[in-house]
């Protein structure tokens, strides 16, 4: 098979095939997207598709994306066109999204995306960088220090970074009397539009000390003139295999060089500043709200919270993906018992509805038709656990409770990372920490130790009042995961996994 999905030839798709039901000839762009990789193809990028295909001809993407070539490679040749396979039990369902128009990679040629970025018809700029691109230092505060940021402080016309990226636009169009973008931020950060508001004001500040502020500060313009709007996603999307790429391709009839898996689900949530305007997204399912706190919180706790323990909990237990994971009687109680520990921290006002909630997550968790690997989730925990798992064990202990469950996740995260070389593969998951992490936990110190020591080094719970109790917790689940790994971590919490 030689023939690629591209313009040309996707008319020759077989007809239970969804195409795109636009002309994508007429299409102009008015999103930059920083980070375009699977979760944003499979998720805004289609959203976007929807929104094309019922008219609003002039938001079409621009792919940027901050490291890899390997996204432009696999579809410039294809013109911007892939395929989302929708998978369930019951089957796949196969649709050709074509909302992205180009694809730009910003180590290759930076200046091209400064002139997306700055080109008039841009009204919003999404992000999904994932947590560790945000450079953050242990207090959450902007790391000055980090080698990127510092060259984007030097060199503010050929950045490496998203907030150098932002920075310099944002000067540029105000140079040029263009109205600033809306800044859309879809990681997993809790606040997330809050939190890169606040750590592009912290980098224009070190701009403005630099002496490039001109006659108004940059910092300023950017804290009172930018919007931020937070937001909220949720999809399963697990990497794609070449079997994947096989399968897809004898469907199409035609090679598609990265399709995306993704599952039938899909949830955003945007609270609605868009002062330069925004597609109509809610005529697709997009819930617009004045807050999206409430909603992120219950998807961090209970969706991302459970995942990250059955990633380390199911390497830990040999189990390679979520599906098999959550099979295990074991660590199905666990999750359940887990939820029931996250639950009560949810803002109790807020409208919620967790129960029914989780009851669909399990559903989720239990499609075998997506293989999501619990590798994948594994990567950067340092980064995640944070808000998925240390925030609930924290409000519990505020209000008098044992995060019993909450903790072991850290525990077996600590455990999995020092399995690597070992019980599992080396390298088969990372984090930005990894050099620091192998060399602490290659000293085998006593488990309070080593628990003290790698809260130090991720920042975990820093200056609060119980922080030292969350440690002792953990570190408890440590010696139980040292010595017979979940089988005792379990029989410990009254779960029988024998």
């Amino acid at each position: 098979m030689n023939s690629r999905l591209s313009n040309a030839t996707i008319a020759e798709l077989p007809g239970a095939i969804a195409i795109p039901r636009y002309d994508r000839d007429a299409v102009t762009p008015g999103i930059v997207h920083l980070g375009v990789g699977a979760f944003h193809r499979a998720h805004q990028a289609a959203y976007v598709d929807a929104c094309l295909a019922d008219g609003e001809a002039d938001w079409g993407i621009v792919g940027v994306s901050l490291r890899s070539p390997d996204t432009r490679d696999a579809l410039a040749p294809q013109d911007g066109l892939y395929t989302l396979a929708v998978r369930d039990s019951a089957g796949e369902k196969l649709q050709v999204v074509g909302s992205i128009l180009s694809l730009l990679v910003a180590p290759e040629d930076p200046g091209a995306v400064l002139a997306a970025l700055t080109d008039p018809r841009t009204r919003i700029v999404t992000l999904t960088i994932t947590e560790k691109a945000y450079l953050r230092a242990a207090d959450g505060s902007l790391d000055g220090s980090h080698p990127d940021i510092v060259h984007d402080l030097a060199n503010p016309g050929s950045p490496k970074t998203a907030h150098g990226f932002l920075a310099e636009a944002l000067a540029r169009r105000r140079a040029a009397g263009a109205p600033p973008f809306t800044v859309l931020c879809c990681d997993n950060l809790p606040a997330n539009g809050a939190t890169l508001h606040r750590l592009l004001i912290e980098f224009a500040m070190l701009l403005d000390a630099r002496g490039s502020a001109g006659d108004r500060p940059l910092a300023g313009y950017v804290a009172d003139e930018v919007a931020f709007p937070s937001s909220m996603v949720d999809r399963i999307v697990p990497a794609t295999t070449d079997a994947d790429r096989t399968r897809i391709a004898g469907e199409l009839g035609l090679e598609d060089a990265w399709p995306v898996m993704t599952e039938p689900f899909r949830q955003w949530v945007i609270e609605d500043r868009f002062p330069a305007g925004r597609p109509a997204w809610e005529k697709f399912g997009v819930t617009m709200v004045e807050d999206v706190g409430p909603f992120e919180d219950m998807k961090l706790r209970l969706l991302n919270g459970a995942h990250s323990g059955i990633a380390y909990l199911g390497l830990l237990s040999g189990h390679a993906t979520v599906d098999r994971a959550f099979a295990d009687p074991a660590i199905r109680q666990f999750v359940d018992w887990l939820w029931a520990e996250a639950i009560p921290t949810l803002p109790q006002d807020a409208g919620l509805d967790p129960i029914p909630y989780t009851a669909e997550l399990a559903a989720r968790f239990s499609n075998t038709a997506l293989a999501h690997r619990t590798a994948q989730i594994a990567n950067d925990g340092s980064q995640k656990l944070p808000q998925r798992i240390v925030a609930s064990a924290l409000t519990r202990l505020e209000a008098g409770l044992l995060p019993e469950h909450l903790s072991l996740v850290v525990a077996a995260w600590i455990a999995a990372c020092a399995a690597r070389g070992g019980s599992l593969p080396l390298g088969h998951f990372t984090d930005p920490l990894d050099a620091a992490l192998t060399a602490l936990l290659g000293q085998e110190l006593p488990a309070n130790e080593t628990v003290t020591e790698v809260f130090e080094l991720a920042g975990f719970a820093k200056d609060h009042a119980k922080r030292q109790t969350l440690i002792e917790l953990v570190a408890v689940h440590l010696v139980h995961l040292r010595r017979e790994g979940p089988v005792l971590a379990f029989a410990a919490l009254g779960i029988d996994s024998r």
